[in-house]
């Protein structure tokens, strides 16, 4: 069941709930005949001429076992509808499941479908729940995406009651960012809801459906950027609430009572956290339910991610600890054990102490007792040996001046730490994975990353000649400066890493020459790399070079990144 509730689309949802500004999109603007929601108007999986159209486009009878393009093996079928279904499959190539959405070839939104799941698999961002392939073969139209088993969809995690501060300010960080981010690239998603929100074990927001979700029900909009906004912030109002923000119940969530509007979370809900509850009325229509004093409306998911910036950053809760039971003392700790309570004085003033045995004075116990001896002289000769031989060994390892970072642990940096002017990607034989991305790693905040792109099969790039010489960052500190430590916060442990400088004099260096002088050696790294010099280094450019990347949690697929740069004098 929880596998189940991490892959199929949210295209089968009626409740009934009125739908947002967001109900509209623009993935369906190749040719398609595609519904047009706006304002209030009821969401509906498209006009009655096209709902007859994909009734009557039916594809080839599926069943669980069957192959797609000798690969793809259907497993469950979790949506019907209009048409076009979605399933739980397994890639046999690659030994992983996916899911599957399946169209006839001579479905009305056939082609918009192939075109918005091709723009979204462009786009490469994790924050989304990457399109694998998209394909017309013979009779049918078809999408591959990832399948998240221990992810877990947000309208479950809303059913267990709101969520705390901390945790409804990372969901409004993440899916804001994710969206700005996607409506650069010109994509939007239309159909942002409880459902289409995944959270990871890790903590970590996954959004589904980018652009396919509104070309598969059909929906179109005329200021798509405003209907995502309005949609995170109907996230957010749930996520603080556990209501949904308008009168008719959907998507498991109790609606606002009648007539009485959109009112503010912090009024509907006692403890709700005020900056939030500003927030979400901000992104949401509220039609002047907002005081004149606060600040504008948020209009786009930029606009949105640049507020949620602005606000104080909101701590996670203390863990709680409960408190021990008092010890209880036994009977038998008491001096009682087999005794009744009142006799216990009384046979403790009568009761002789015994007189313990004489000690061993036969040749036998004279004998045992050197043996004993003998015994313990040996243990403590070998274990004085072991302790010499381990410290030893130590001091040789911190005399070695090419150990930067021993297995006690990451050094404490008494530097100061050296302002930074600016980061860039490095990438001397391709073109850059995220160069607007590069910024995140300087900007003190451990949530936001510059994360490389995602391959097959090898860590090392996919074993490509264009990636031969890896990627990572390159830190420009404006001016020759000298160097005595560096503290690197890795986006995923297990990344193999080293820390480079370029010579005094140079000048915008690109290449890996460009960098000779080593300032931590090559070697796999945890969630941390901690390097401090022993003599320190003159350099205005800092590369931390990345040659290898760590699993992304599927069988085949590696990714990597870097959270924070912090360099010290």
């Amino acid at each position: 069941m929880a596998e189940r509730s991490t892959a199929a689309v949210d295209v089968a949802d009626t409740s009934g709930e009125e739908p947002l500004t967001a109900k509209a999109g623009k993935a369906t603007d190749d040719g398609a005949k595609a519904e047009k929601v706006s304002g209030r108007e009821q969401d509906a999986a498209g006009t009655d001429e096209e709902r007859a159209e994909a009734i009557e486009a039916q594809p080839p009878e599926l069943h669980s076992g069957h192959k797609l393009a000798r690969r793809y093996r259907l497993e469950e079928c979790v949506t019907r509808l209009d048409g076009f279904s979605s399933w739980r499959a397994v890639d046999e190539m690659l030994r992983r499941a996916v899911g599957v959405h399946i169209l006839p070839a001579d479905h009305p939104r056939a082609r918009p479908v192939l075109s918005a799941a091709r723009s979204s698999a462009l786009l490469g961002d994790p924050r989304f729940v990457q399109v694998l392939d998209a394909v017309e073969e013979n009779d049918l139209v078809y999408v591959v995406h990832e399948w998240l088993p221990d992810a877990t969809e947000l309208t479950t995690v809303l059913a267990n009651g709101p969520l705390e501060p901390h945790d409804a300010y990372q969901l409004v960080s993440q899916v804001s960012q994710a969206m700005a981010a996607a409506h650069r690239e010109g994509l939007s998603h239309l159909r942002i809801t409880p459902g289409s929100v995944l959270r990871t074990e890790s903590g970590q927001y996954r959004i589904r459906g980018l652009a396919v979700m509104a070309a598969l029900r059909g929906i179109t909009c005329e200021s798509p950027q405003r209907a995502d906004t309005e949609a995170i912030g109907a996230l957010l109002y749930a996520a603080l609430t556990q209501r949904w923000p308008y009168e008719n119940d959907a998507h498991g969530l109790t609606g606002l009572p009648k007539g009485v509007g959109l009112i503010a979370p912090d009024q509907v809900r006692a403890g709700v956290h005020r900056g939030l509850s500003e927030l979400a009325m901000r992104a949401l229509i509220n039609d002047g339910a907002t005081a004149s004093r606060q600040e504008q409306p948020c209009t786009t998911p930029e606009e949105l991610a640049k507020a949620v910036a602005a606000m104080p950053r909101i701590r996670p809760p203390e863990t709680a600890f409960s408190t021990p039971p008092p010890y209880q003392r036994t009977g038998y700790q008491q001096g009682s054990y087999r005794q009744p309570s009142g006799a216990t004085q009384a046979s403790r003033a009568t009761t002789s102490i015994p007189t313990p045995p004489p000690p061993l004075q036969s040749r036998t116990g004279r004998a045992l007792k050197w043996s004993v001896s003998a015994l313990l002289i040996a243990a403590l000769g070998l274990g004085s040996w072991q302790l010499a031989d381990t410290l030893l060994k130590r001091e040789s390892d911190q005399e070695d001046p090419g150990n930067s970072q021993p297995a006690s642990g990451p050094k404490k940096h008494t530097g100061k730490a050296l302002s930074v002017k600016g980061a860039s990607e490095f990438s001397p034989l391709d073109k850059p994975f995220s160069e607007d991305e590069a910024h995140n790693v300087t900007d003190g905040n451990p949530s936001t990353a510059w994360v490389t792109g995602r391959f097959l099969g090898w860590p090392n790039f996919g074993n490509l000649p264009a990636r031969a010489d890896g990627s990572g960052i390159i830190i420009d500190l404006g001016s020759a400066k000298d160097i005595s430590g560096i503290q690197v916060t890795m986006y995923r442990p297990g990344q193999t890493v080293e820390v480079r400088a370029a010579a005094p004099s140079a000048a915008n260096p690109t290449t890996l020459g460009d960098f000779p002088q080593r300032l931590s050696k090559l070697g796999k790294t945890g969630d941390k790399l901690d390097a401090k010099l022993d003599q320190p280094a003159k350099s205005r450019y800092v590369l931390v070079h990345v040659t290898k990347l760590p699993s992304d949690g599927t069988s085949d697929g590696y990714r990597g990144g870097i959270s924070e740069i912090k360099i010290f004098s």
